[in-house]
């Protein structure tokens, strides 16, 4: 039992759930506007639908990072960052690694028939297999492409895709496509920025991480221009959505988290990039999804007469 809970812990420490705070939010984001189109719940997601979401969100990002984490585990060992991870460092055993892997993925197919047996809707079981294949593919994109970083983002950009289905398929449009590209841009460019730590790791073993193809000039600039259009997608969604003053705060918010961000690492410097990739997008995506929800509450309490 002690060695079941060790596992437990190790596998926690392997997948970080902490770094949900990523993809969750924006989730909740689309969920939330999605559920402006739910006439019969009075324009709001049900809360067995989020509850149900936040199961599904979880589990998929469980499942693909144990994935990353069991491939890369060669890789990792010979990276001086990495090497002390459960899995390269022997903590973990791989079996273990294995059945929390398809422990996470029944989950999330659980979750997923939840929403057909609950709601009636059967697009989140009948896509839960090809985004868990999509999720899991990132593991292998640094072999073979510098661009690996954009899969990351796009994959992570499922997320506000996958909360609108769940919540509302039919009412998918221009607002849900745009919130899916602005998570791939602003993932991507700061996934970019932790890179920047493994260059010579990277050209060592061959890997196509930007900043070890482009060099860390080049690779800063294309984040800087990646998360220009984050705040250019973030922009077009409150027109689109007719959101408001607390939106617009929000968006301010995150244009500072931006600038922030892009301003702490920079060529040969890489000492902040922890505080860069956790502070700055936890700020991010909390103060926006905090944004939306606020607003939408706001805009429902307004007298309609």
């Amino acid at each position: 039992m002690k060695h079941a809970l060790r596992s437990v812990q190790l596998w926690g420490e392997t997948v970080k759930l902490s770094h949900s705070v990523f993809a969750l939010p924006f989730a909740l984001v689309a969920a939330f506007l999605a559920g402006r189109h739910r006439i019969e719940d009075g324009g709001w997601p049900g809360m067995g639908q989020l509850l149900l979401l936040i199961l599904c969100m979880a589990a998929a990002r469980s499942t693909a990072m144990t994935f990353n984490r069991i491939v890369d585990a060669a890789i990792d060992s010979r990276n001086p960052r990495t090497a002390n991870r459960p899995i390269p460092s022997g903590r973990l055993k791989r079996t273990a690694a294995w059945f929390m892997l398809g422990l996470s993925a029944m989950t999330f197919g659980v979750g997923c028939l939840g929403f057909h047996v609950i709601y009636q809707n059967t697009w989140p079981m009948l896509l839960s297999g090809p985004v868990l294949i999509y999720l899991c593919g990132y593991s292998f994109t640094k072999r073979f492409t510098k661009w690996s970083h954009v899969y990351l983002g796009s994959a992570i950009g499922l997320s506000p895709l996958a909360a609108w289905v769940a919540v509302h398929p039919p009412s998918i449009g221009v607002t849900c496509l745009i919130l899916a590209a602005t998570v791939t841009c602003w993932i991507a460019g700061f996934d970019i920025i932790y890179a920047c730590q493994d260059i010579e790791v990277d050209r060592r073993d061959r890997l196509h991480s930007l900043p070890s193809r482009l060099g860390p000039r080049m690779a800063l600039m294309v984040t800087r221009i990646l998360h220009v259009l984050t705040v250019a997608g973030l922009i077009t969604v409150g027109f689109e959505e007719r959101l408001g003053w607390m939106y617009g705060v929000g968006v301010t918010i995150v244009c500072v988290a931006l600038l922030v961000e892009n301003l702490m690492v920079g060529p040969g410097r890489y000492e902040r990039v922890n505080t860069a990739f956790f502070t700055c997008n936890g700020i991010v995506s909390l103060v926006l999804a905090a944004a939306v929800i606020t607003d939408l509450v706001l805009q429902s309490s307004r007298p309609t007469g």
